[in-house]
């Protein structure tokens, strides 16, 4: 892509490491070209160093926000104007947002999971078992439980990282967390509402990789849901649909998101069909 650059347009970024084909721009810009909007979202390589220059510099061309990857999602925050919600809660950014003359920090990760939810079941009362306690955990256990969740099971290999969620969980949000060390074959417990792999177990090249879960113990009234969008068809979105229960792959998540970004950033609605298309494209569905 060429460094050169219409600043008439508006403009949107990713603050992250570039790839040939980052599919997150490939799904924004479809957005905009469906809906009109002479906009860009770009692929911008900045380092831990020069972080507090380019949000600067994004304030400074008028940017109308952008999105923050690892590693900036905590660094970011000291260079922010101000946090919503559950950006505050969680500690996180990855979406920044141009209000006036503020650039305020959002988290959109727990957000795209919950609207991809919604659109199976009200997490109202749930009863919900989440894999991992890294970022996307973190992410969708405290919006998740915003939503109005009322147990969260949070089953993770590192006791350290489990409690320290679970932890952050039942201080900051309205849910009762509890933690189970990741041991063995785990075994989903009876009354469970929705099951979540928020870990990278079966993410490309490791596509044979999977949880060490016994699949027998998913039922039909369950939403199983996997955060992986690469392949977005895991083992556990197969296991879960043979075993009769509605599923969430990672492109949902992943449209939602994008979906979210556009609506903070636009004020527009997109249509996610446009998205998950472009996503489909990408990754050969």
């Amino acid at each position: 892509m060429s460094k050169a650059l219409n600043f008439k347009q508006e403009l949107t970024a990713c603050f992250g490491q570039p790839v040939a084909e980052n599919p997150t721009q490939v799904m924004m810009e479809a957005a905009y070209r469906h809906h009109g909007l002479d906009w860009r979202y770009l692929t911008i390589e900045v380092s831990p160093d020069n972080l507090a220059a380019a949000v600067e510099g994004a304030k400074a061309m008028g940017f109308r926000g952008f999105n923050c990857t690892i590693p900036h999602k905590v660094a970011v925050i000291q260079h922010l104007d101000g946090l919503g919600e559950s950006a505050s809660v969680m500690g996180a950014v990855n979406c920044v947002v141009g209000r006036g003359d503020q650039l305020i920090g959002e988290n959109t990760d727990g957000k795209g999971f919950v609207k991809s939810l919604k659109e199976l079941v009200d997490p109202q009362g749930a009863r919900v078992v989440i894999f991992g306690a890294g970022g996307a955990a973190r992410a969708i256990g405290v919006e998740v439980a915003l939503a109005g969740a009322s147990q969260l099971t949070i089953v993770n290999r590192s006791q350290a990282r489990g409690e320290e969620l679970v932890k952050l969980l039942n201080d900051r949000v309205p849910a009762q967390a509890d933690f189970v060390l990741w041991e063995g074959t785990f075994t989903v417990p009876e009354g469970t509402d929705i099951v979540i792999n928020a870990t990278s177990i079966g993410l490309f090249p490791d596509v044979d990789a999977r949880l060490d879960l016994d699949v027998d113990t998913l039922r039909s009234e369950m939403v199983v849901a996997d955060v992986i969008p690469n392949p977005p068809r895991t083992h556990l979105v197969r296991d879960a649909e043979i075993r009769g229960c509605r599923v969430i792959d990672g492109l949902g998540m992943l449209v939602n998101q994008g979906v979210i970004g556009v609506e903070y950033w636009s004020g527009i609605s997109p249509d996610p069909a446009v998205m998950r298309q472009a996503l489909e494209a990408v990754f050969g569905e």
